[in-house]
């Protein structure tokens, strides 16, 4: 059964900030904890394709990969996909944005499947990006309510 994930955060901050904070993209480095650079590759129109590296592992290893990210602004949605999959047969990541009492609700959900072999299987993965996005998730809405 492929991997899904689910998760959400209300940040106490109007919608456009939360947007134009987590769609910057040159500045994902700064407002997530685990990746080191991005690079962007392509732009066409609301879709952007780019490189992101995580800061190395345990072992020194560095784990990068190409994605693809389509914004649109209108609904409050994004979509987005692996070009390089790496161990994943797929990933796809849905953003959704939405106001509520208090501020914008921000929710992300996986949906992949791991290749033969990879590291980990769609279980394990599952565990790792519920625990991670998590962390990720507390640490955006920290650095977005410090610009309120």
């Amino acid at each position: 059964m492929p991997g899904h994930t689910d998760n959400e955060i209300t940040v106490a901050a109007p919608v456009d900030l939360v947007w134009r904070m987590t769609n910057d993209l040159p500045n994902w480095p700064r407002l997530f904890s685990e990746y080191a650079s991005i690079e962007i590759l392509a732009e066409e129109g609301d879709t952007t394709r780019f490189r992101l590296a995580m800061h190395p592992d345990e072992n020194g290893v560095v784990w990068s990969w190409v994605s693809e990210r389509t914004v649109n602004r209108d609904e409050l949605q994004v979509k987005a996909r692996r070009v390089e999959t790496g161990p994943f047969e797929y990933m796809n990541i849905h953003w959704e944005y939405a106001e509520v009492p208090g501020g914008t609700k921000m929710r992300w959900r996986q949906d992949f499947a791991m290749k033969p072999g990879a590291p980990l299987d769609d279980a394990g993965m599952t565990d790792r990006i519920n625990h991670n996005s998590k962390i990720q998730l507390e640490l955006i809405r920290d650095k977005i309510e410090a610009h309120v």
